[in-house]
């Protein structure tokens, strides 16, 4: 094998390393609650819009939600 290409393909194989592991490198962050983690776990979590169109069909199905002093009382 020629010994430029052989370099090339170590340098090559080098900078994938690094840009593995720099993207594997994450800053770790403390949470107050499990409801503020899953808050930012949705911001930064893109849905695929076929998912959320049918989500957004699945809410319209649904019946409107009647006050609880209506449902108490059965009204």
């Amino acid at each position: 094998m020629n010994p430029r290409k052989l370099q090339q393909s170590t340098r090559e194989e080098s900078v994938q390393e690094n840009q593995l592991a720099s993207e594997q490198k994450q800053v770790a962050r403390e949470f107050n609650s499990a409801e503020e983690m899953l808050r930012h776990d949705a911001s930064q979590t893109l849905v695929p819009p076929e998912i959320a169109a049918r989500l957004q069909e699945s809410i319209a199905k649904e019946p409107p939600q009647r006050n609880w002093w209506r449902r108490w009382f059965g009204s």
